[in-house]
């Protein structure tokens, strides 16, 4: 079904979308703001503070939307807004026409650069914003950069990306279109992807100077923040990388004139990018229609560095680099300092909802981990579908140290990628003491430091507690003939396999 309403990279049109019940509570805004005008601000940067409000107004908890309908959608941007995923829109106008009755549903893209077989956590935000205009009753898009990814963004970047070869781009590609599928399908309403490689390959370098080089002006674009700080680095930017901005922006007219999208959101880094785009459609259209940009901040943790990456690396969206187990494993982990402002971004839980959750952490009796458990269920959930949650549950309920679940080998199996592993011979873990079997498994670099953790009761063969430091390894410990789980503490564990 929800393939079904969406379309593909050879659609050339978008579907008019009628929302299913909102699959959370909503906040109607009122429209207090007037639209601006004047030519001369409709660039002009508009910045937000994220206070977090706590206001208990009324919430719909189920509205359809109709593109005939005459009453007013929800104000996404408001919605964006209260929950700190808005940085700047280009205009105030934006606001104004996102909940106007007499103005059709906007049409909203994100783009994404295939620069790897799978988005990353850094990607999700997209996602969830597109998602919430989704929700909102306007159609989005996602834009798959096959063209702009064999060149690569400097945003952010200290360094040029490496170039893809074509095989590589066309399976990444295919992996990040399976993902914008399966959770913007999941979402019950139109949606689009498109392939920016569809309208550039047949354009020549004669066409991309008369067509938009004439039409950019290089102050401009050497002002642009992540052009200015590779200028003053000191591998400084290649004409390739500065001609991105163009290409995107490009994108944007496009998709504008030949799609009718009039909105393009993209994290805070991508704002020249975006205002490159608006630029470009005023100055070549020559339009009265209005045109749109939005950017959400970074995703960051309290203290400033970026969130999505762990000891492993990045946090992928997909499943068969990062398994839901492990994906869920990294919200439960999230620091109290983090959790709620997470909730508010990552989830489309109510805020009334968040602020009971907050206001329990502050309470005595508060069951640790508790919005933590919520953070990873509502994520994992939106990510990786009913299922997947299903499974990232079972499995960390199973591998829980002192939980009474049986252990079945087809379980482990199915994570034992997320989990560091070793392979013994049946006479190198059978009769042996599970002090010096942890050693051999690397859970301990030495006995005395294994000795020390059994004492203070930290280990455990298959979930159950080591108290004996003379406990050996039965036949009976080895689950399904097969293997057997040791942990030292809650977080480390490692799959011991019969060889």
């Amino acid at each position: 079904m929800a393939y079904a309403t969406g379309t593909t990279l050879a659609s050339r049109s978008i579907f008019p979308i009628c929302s299913r019940t909102f699959l959370s509570p909503l906040r109607v805004a009122s429209l207090l703001v007037s639209p601006e005008k004047s030519s001369s601000t409709f660039f002009r940067r508009v910045q937000f503070h994220h206070l977090f409000s706590a206001s208990t107004t009324p919430l719909l908890s189920s509205v359809k939307c109709s593109i005939q309908s005459t009453v007013s959608r929800p104000n996404v941007v408001d919605i964006l807004e209260e929950r700190g995923l808005l940085e700047s829109i280009t205009s105030e106008s934006l606001r104004s026409a996102c909940s106007d009755p007499s103005v059709a549903p906007l049409k909203v893209y994100c783009g994404f650069d295939p620069t790897a077989e799978s988005l990353h956590l850094g990607n999700l935000l997209g996602i969830i914003v597109l998602s919430w205009f989704q929700r909102c009753g306007h159609q989005v898009v996602g834009l798959i950069g096959g063209a702009t990814g064999r060149v690569g963004d400097p945003s952010g970047k200290s360094l040029e990306r490496p170039e893809l070869d074509a095989d590589t781009l066309e399976k990444n590609i295919a992996g990040i279109k399976k993902i914008i599928i399966k959770i913007l399908g999941s979402g019950g309403s139109s949606y689009v992807i498109f392939n920016n490689y569809d309208w550039w390959k047949d354009m020549t370098m004669l066409d991309f100077l008369k067509k938009v080089g004439r039409f950019a002006r290089v102050g401009p674009m050497l002002a642009k923040e992540s052009v200015k700080k590779r200028l003053e680095s000191e591998q400084g930017i290649s004409y390739t990388e500065l001609s991105y901005q163009l290409l995107q922006g490009y994108d944007f007219v496009h998709l504008f004139d030949k799609e009718g999208i009039n909105v393009q959101i993209g994290g805070s880094d991508q704002w020249g990018n975006i205002t490159a785009g608006t630029d470009l459609i005023r100055k070549i259209l020559q339009t009265e229609e209005a045109a749109y940009g939005l950017t959400f901040p970074l995703l960051l943790k309290n203290d400033g560095t970026k969130f999505g990456k762990s000891e492993d690396g990045a946090i992928w969206l997909s499943p068969s680099m990062l398994s839901p187990y492990k994906f869920y494993q990294y919200f439960f982990s999230v620091p109290d300092v983090d959790v709620i402002r997470f909730l508010k971004t990552l989830t489309f839980l109510s805020l009334d909802e968040i602020k009971i959750l907050e206001d329990q952490m502050s309470k005595p009796g508060y069951v640790p981990n508790t919005a933590q458990i919520k953070l990873a269920a509502e994520v994992t959930r939106f990510v990786h579908g009913e299922e997947g949650l299903k499974e990232a549950i079972k499995a960390t309920e199973a591998l829980r140290p002192g939980a009474e679940t049986k252990l079945e080998w087809n379980l482990i199996e199915r994570i034992a990628e997320d989990i560091p592993s070793c392979s013994l011979p049946i006479d190198r873990v059978s009769g042996f003491s599970v002090v010096d079997l942890s050693v051999s498994a690397g859970l301990f670099e030495s006995k005395s430091a294994a000795k020390r953790m059994l004492k203070q009761g930290g280990i455990y063969m298959n979930n159950a507690r080591v108290d004996d430091e003379n406990k050996r390894v039965e036949e009976a410990d080895i689950i399904d003939g097969k293997g057997l789980v040791l942990s030292s503490g809650k977080k480390n564990k490692v799959v011991v396999r019969i060889s």
